[in-house]
């Protein structure tokens, strides 16, 4: 029998779609179906509770929030398949996931309990939001051989000559400029950092 760790690093190798079993209900007979579903959320389980939740942790809620956004950016990092896991509208039982939420909420308890919610649950959502494209840019890599910055090197005259045509005067404007990067770590800090400077005209209104 695979270890807890064993499954975990499978389903890290091969993502949820992958290989090491079609994991949805409907692509499988009812009854295999739902013993797969289970294993996934105790596998989710396993591996949101690999990292550690500072205590006593930021007593400000900003520096909370911040903290328990980029935790949870973290575990999506280290296992990508789990963005495909969560979900917002139909949550998997994952207390391991579920802690790092109540610890984010800890410094907004002065809010209305809807408040508080939907902000914890607004949080959340922008960290999965960001990591869904991990495990598709992982499963490009593999399948092409080359990373994302070589795919958009290999394409830039492509992209000169589209922009050149002048029906794109803001993109030609940013042609040549190789000091602008843009990732999907980028992204995640800038909308981080844009997310929570709103949240703060919100909370202190």
């Amino acid at each position: 029998m695979q270890s807890a760790d064993e499954r975990v690093a499978r389903r890290a190798q091969y993502g949820v779609t992958g290989p090491a079993g079609q994991l949805r209900g409907h692509r499988l007979g009812a009854a295999q179906g739902l013993a797969d579903a289970v294993l996934v959320v105790l596998m989710a389980d396993e591996a949101a509770g690999r990292g550690e939740l500072p205590e006593p942790g930021p007593s400000g809620w900003r520096d909370r929030l911040e903290q328990g956004t980029r935790l949870q950016w973290e575990m999506y990092r280290r296992h990508p398949w789990l963005a495909q896991v969560m979900s917002t509208t139909r949550p998997p039982l994952v207390p391991n996931a579920m802690a790092v939420v109540e610890w984010s909420m800890r410094a907004l308890d002065h809010l209305d309990p809807a408040d508080m919610i939907h902000v914890a649950v607004t949080m959340v959502n922008y960290a999965r939001g960001t990591a869904v494209n991990l495990e598709a840019e992982a499963e490009a890599e593999h399948a092409t051989g080359i990373t994302s910055q070589q795919y958009l090197d290999a394409n830039d005259a492509a992209m000169q000559a589209i922009v050149a045509s002048g029906r794109f005067p803001t993109y030609s404007s940013l042609a040549g400029r190789h000091d602008l990067e843009i990732s999907l770590d980028t992204i995640f800090e800038f909308g981080l950092r844009r997310l929570l400077d709103g949240i703060e005209v919100f909370v202190t209104r």
